[in-house]
């Protein structure tokens, strides 16, 4: 299997940058890997989460993910037993650059918040827009539900990670839309928008470790 662009997509540029938006720069490429940055996921859920492509260019990208050596077809174990796509090892390390590009985005005054968001682009945004001063010395274990997606957070030592599935022994559980987390913690919406149970002081502590960078000229 060749893992080469097609020649459509060639700056004819040495620069690794250069061959990086070869691999990634096509439209909708970078949103689909974001999607697999936590674990495999059914085509039908990727469509579902990526509203604005088409069945055929989420098929296209996907294929060339996969023939690059960024994602690779799995199926899950029962009781689903069903084909799903997952970011190889290579393709997860993409995530810092998700992470930096969506950090340097996000000071843009055209950057528009309101927009539609997926479970998992909250996720990874609580991994970049965390606040390193805020975190230390915290010890956390907890979930977060969207829907139907679930996942577990740990916080320790600063350092924040998530994994899809749901924990018996969460501190506390927040649950609610996508757009009520991004309300909440990044637009000071009453925290009443999102649903906790358990520990609602940790939860509403866990809530305000983030923020938004400045944007450019404030």
């Amino acid at each position: 299997m060749s893992f080469d662009p097609a020649p459509r997509r060639r700056y004819e540029d040495a620069c690794g940058a250069a061959h990086g938006l070869e691999l990634l720069g096509d439209r909708w490429t970078m949103l689909v890997l974001r999607e697999l940055m936590l674990g495999p996921r059914r085509f039908s859920s990727l469509r579902s989460d990526l509203p604005g492509i088409s069945a055929r260019v989420l098929t296209q990208r996907l294929a060339e993910l996969e023939e690059r050596g960024v994602v690779r077809r799995v199926t899950l174990p029962p009781p689903a037993s069903v084909q799903a796509y997952e970011a190889t090892e290579w393709g997860l390390e993409a995530e810092p650059i998700l992470q930096e590009l969506g950090r340097w985005a996000a000071r843009s005054p055209s950057h528009d918040p309101s927009l539609p968001v997926s479970a998992v682009s909250i996720i990874l945004s609580f991994r970049t827009m965390i606040v390193p001063e805020r975190a230390a010395g915290l010890d956390r274990r907890f979930g977060i539900e969207m829907g139907d997606q679930q996942f577990v957070g740990r916080l320790e030592g600063g350092a924040l990670s998530f994994a899809q599935g749901a924990d018996d022994e969460a501190e506390f559980v927040i649950r609610g839309a996508p757009e009520n987390f991004a309300a909440v913690v990044y637009g000071g919406a009453p925290r009443e928008l999102v649903e906790i149970e358990g520990d609602v002081a940790a939860a509403g502590e866990f809530l305000s470790l983030f923020t938004l960078p400045p944007k450019v000229g404030a």
